[in-house]
């Protein structure tokens, strides 16, 4: 990607562009036990609810070149589940499918992380879904490591 890629957060004018790639975030999670309408609605409920409050321990940034968005990412504070310290975490990120591989995704990870070091936290969290394994191998390339394991089943 060239060196004229933007981060910048965002605005109003790119709730269109957020919920648009929310399709794109319940397609990739893989999940038969949850129809497409149900995993669609949590996508919308969450992003709504993340856009419409939003509060200075959140941000969410937009990725774009030649102001063309590309991608988003949404860091805001957690408790993390065994120290109880406070840290960011990251509960959405997304790329649209013609930027890729290009580095987007990289380069709001790291935006991510300036982030939360100006909050002073030692920690950045992200959870993410178990089947979607091209994002399993991008957040591992990242230097994330799986902490726990939360699993389910269908009776």
């Amino acid at each position: 990607m060239s060196n004229d890629l933007i981060i910048r957060p965002a605005d109003d004018a790119d709730r269109e562009f957020i919920f648009g790639l929310s399709p794109r975030l319940s397609e990739v999670a893989g999940l038969p036990w949850h129809s497409e309408a149900v995993m669609q609605k949590m996508q919308d409920d969450y992003i709504a609810e993340v856009l419409d409050k939003p509060n200075t321990t959140q941000l969410t940034l937009i990725a774009e070149l030649n102001n063309i968005a590309l991608g988003f990412i949404h860091v805001c504070s957690h408790k993390d589940e065994i120290s109880n310290e406070t840290c960011g975490t990251v509960p959405l990120l997304a790329v649209s499918p013609t930027a890729q591989g290009k580095g987007v995704g990289q380069s709001l990870i790291k935006a991510a992380e300036l982030w939360a070091k100006e909050q002073d936290y030692r920690l950045l969290h992200l959870e993410v879904f178990a089947n979607n394994n091209k994002a399993l191998d991008f957040y591992q390339n990242q230097g994330f490591k799986a902490e726990t394991l939360h699993m389910i089943k269908e009776i």
